[in-house]
């Protein structure tokens, strides 16, 4: 592409399957053909990569999809205006317990687990521990959601601890954790290795829901408008190829190496294809829908972590920007949806998306508004 303005880059990751359309980028040289010189820089946890960004030692980064909004509201000490300019992903975490939890739960129903924290209570136990990568994610938001959903207060009635993504299996091994809520490959592996038990997916919670997202900040786009299209287009077209089912076992050769996801290469292949699979091109994944951004910001006013009223649509299409995945989608002749929201979930006036009619969903949604009840938040579950 001509006009980039900066060829030579840094972009953060984390270790977990869903970084595949990054390092497949950059491995199988979709970043090179697209005029791009990148360096995937590999980051312990979710706070250290923001931190990076925000110091400028990265260009972009692979970031959890709240974070973005947590950043532009300068929750956590930073305010870092963030534009996501296109999802990297959609599913991918999954709820997993312990083998002794899980040997002591009836079913893998929340009221189950319902029952034996008030059972726990009542003989003066402590409360059962739960991992999250970050506070502002999805695990978090989905944690809370499923607990909530049975009458689980996740406030009072579990503890959530931060742990970085690959020392879940680790914590739930020594004891430290009960359980977790984290994306693949360390679902698999706990379960691989005898250790944990997958509850419920992402999936089963909230349907093909989204996971993350290219995060780039205000500033860094308004400099590098040229460069930023160019690396959509490559991560694009790098989705498209690594979310086909017949390239799994390729993808995870690729990702699997201890410069990327550092994992057995047939568990990240399981982790490819499981009910908790994450998903790079399918059912729109691509697309950085504002309603999926008001769904967020919804959920993190229910929960407090958002404590003053805000505009949410205003800073839903402040930070998502469909309109740069469109542009970059028409560069290498990829669709992309004329819609920037859809009616998301269930719960907004009983009606459910359905990610296998995405065709359909949107030639009879695409000018419908997006209904945010705030006043109903409380009773959301």
């Amino acid at each position: 592409m001509e006009g980039i303005e900066k060829r030579r880059l840094r972009i953060g990751f984390v270790p977990l399957t869903d970084c595949a359309p990054l390092v497949f980028a950059k491995e199988r040289g979709y970043f090179r053909r697209h005029g791009l010189d990148v360096e995937l820089s590999r980051e312990v946890s979710w706070a250290t990569l923001r931190d990076r960004v925000a110091a400028g030692a990265l260009d972009a980064a692979q970031m959890l999809a709240p974070m973005t909004f947590a950043s532009a509201l300068g929750l956590g000490g930073i305010a870092l205006p963030i534009c996501a300019g296109m999802s990297l992903s959609l599913g991918g975490n999954a709820i997993t317990v312990s083998e002794a939890l899980h040997r002591r739960l009836e079913s893998a129903d929340p009221t189950a687990l319902r029952a034996l924290i008030e059972a726990d209570r009542d003989a003066g136990l402590p409360p059962l521990r739960f991992g999250i990568v970050f506070p502002h994610s999805m695990h978090d938001l989905e944690l809370r959601y499923w607990l909530a959903s049975a009458g689980i207060d996740p406030e009072r009635d579990v503890e959530l601890r931060v742990v970085p993504p690959p020392l879940m299996v680790a914590r739930l091994e020594d004891g430290q954790l009960d359980g977790y809520c984290v994306g693949e490959p360390w679902n698999a592996l706990a379960e691989q290795r005898g250790s944990g038990r997958t509850l419920v997916t992402k999936h089963e919670i909230w349907s093909h829901s989204p996971e993350k997202v290219l995060g780039v900040t205000e500033e860094w786009l308004s400099r590098h408008p040229a460069t930023h299209r160019a690396l959509l287009g490559a991560l694009l077209e790098a989705a498209e190829y690594v979310d086909a089912p017949e390239h799994r076992l390729e993808v995870a050769h690729v990702i699997a190496g201890e410069s990327f996801v550092d994992a057995p290469v047939d568990v990240i292949a399981r982790s490819l294809g499981s009910d908790a699979a994450p998903v790079f091109h399918r059912h729109a994944a691509t697309h950085p829908w504002t309603s999926h951004a008001a769904w967020i910001l919804s959920q993190m006013l229910r929960w407090g972590t958002i404590e003053k009223p805000i505009d949410v649509r205003a800073l839903a299409r402040r930070v998502y920007r469909p309109d740069l995945h469109r542009e970059a989608a028409a560069d290498v002749g990829l669709p992309a949806p004329l819609a920037d929201e859809k009616i998301e979930a269930a719960h907004f006036d009983g009606l459910r998306f359905e990610p296998d009619r995405i065709v359909a969903y949107l030639e009879t949604f695409a000018i419908s508004a997006l209904r945010v009840r705030l006043d109903e938040l409380a009773e959301l579950n």
